[in-house]
């Protein structure tokens, strides 16, 4: 894990691959679940047989659901101590590149576009995402994702 002692000390990495995060394992389990919260039941996703005898030959998962562990990404990558709450403030663009079968080990790298200040002395990051799956030559998904961070 990255740790920076403030949100100047982060700021500074504008332009760097600051941190790449821990392997994370997709699980049908996980699958489903994400299925049941969103009520998107595609069989690619959840009937196990028929995906079998699908396009990737094993289910996916959702390209939503790799989305969402953006967040978590973050928790294990990086740390800055000064903050005392960050918010999710939206994505900028996202493009699925290859299906996540499960299975699949996934871990992001983390790059640092942008930083600006905001009110309350807080700081707007603008992060490169790049979600790589253990194996693959390409990333499964990239992502622009803004955070802000207050101290």
């Amino acid at each position: 894990m990255k740790t920076f002692p403030t949100l100047q000390d982060l700021a500074a990495c504008v332009g760097q691959d600051v941190a790449t995060s821990d392997w994370v394992t997709i699980t049908q389990e996980q699958i489903n679940q994400f299925a049941q919260a969103t009520g998107d039941h595609q069989w690619i996703h959840v009937d196990v047989e028929r995906a079998k005898t699908g396009p990737f030959g094993a289910p996916i998962a959702h390209g939503f659901l790799t989305l969402s562990l953006i967040p978590a990404f973050f928790e294990n990558a990086l740390r800055v101590e000064q903050v005392r709450m960050g918010v999710n403030y939206g994505l900028n663009k996202v493009r699925f590149i290859a299906p996540v079968l499960v299975g699949s080990q996934l871990r992001a790298h983390l790059r640092l576009l942008k930083s600006e200040a905001i009110d309350k002395q807080g700081l707007q990051t603008t992060w490169e995402v790049s979600i790589e799956r253990q194996g693959a030559a390409k990333p499964v998904c990239v992502a622009e994702s803004l955070i802000r961070q207050y101290p």
